[in-house]
C-alpha cells in the first residue's frame, strides 16, 4: 500500500522520468544539507515533493540494492521510498534498509550535525544509530559545459591545427 495519497499528490510538485527525478532528488539533498549520493536509485518512475510539509517520495520500477564502497555497507531501496525532508535531516524514512551482520534493518532517520562535524548519522526505529563520514555518500556531479566554452575550445583546436600545417 502506498503512503502517497491523492490528497498528498494534489499538493505536490510531481516529476516523471529517471533523469529528471535523479536531478531533482540530488538537488533536494543538497538544498537540505545532505550528501547528494544518499539515494542512488535506478529507473525512477516518479518523484514528488510537498514543500509545506517536506514530504518527499520516489518510485522506481523495482527495488534495488546499492553497496556504498567507502563504508562497505549494502543498502536496499524498495520500489517506493518516502520521507520528511528538513534542514540537515530526513525523518520518518520508509523503504530503506541496511544490512548489519546477517540482518536487514530499516532506517528511519538520517541527519548531519549542525555545526558540521563531517559525520552523517543513520538511525533505526528502535533508536540504534551509526555514524559514517559524509564523504562516503557524496557523488561527483558531471561538469556541464556551456556552448560558448565548447565553441571556443573547437576554435582553439582549429587554430592549433593551422599552426602545425
Amino acid at each position: 500500500m502506498s503512503l502517497v495519497t491523492e490528497e498528498i499528490r494534489s499538493k505536490a510538485e510531481i516529476y516523471n522520468g529517471d533523469a529528471l527525478c535523479k536531478e531533482k532528488s540530488q538537488f533536494l539533498l543538497k538544498e537540505i544539507g545532505l550528501p547528494n549520493g544518499l539515494l542512488p536509485l535506478q529507473d525512477i518512475l516518479e518523484c514528488g515533493y510537498v514543500k509545506e510539509t517536506g514530504f518527499v517520495w520516489l518510485r522506481q520500477k523495482k527495488s534495488t540494492t546499492h553497496k556504498f564502497e567507502k563504508i562497505g555497507k549494502p543498502v536496499s531501496y524498495a520500489t517506493e521510498v518516502t520521507a520528511i525532508a528538513e534542514q540537515n535531516r530526513i525523518k520518518k524514512l520508509t523503504g530503506v534498509k541496511t544490512k548489519e551482520l546477517l540482518v536487514w534493518i530499516s532506517l528511519s532517520d538520517i541527519y548531519v550535525d549542525d555545526p558540521p562535524t563531517g559525520k552523517i548519522t543513520f538511525k533505526t526505529p528502535a533508536g540504534l544509530s551509526r555514524s559514517f563520514p559524509v564523504s562516503a555518500f557524496e557523488v561527483e556531479e558531471p561538469v556541464k559545459e556551456n556552448k560558448d566554452a565548447s565553441a571556443s575550445k573547437e576554435v582553439a583546436g582549429a587554430a592549433l591545427q593551422v599552426k602545425e600545417v
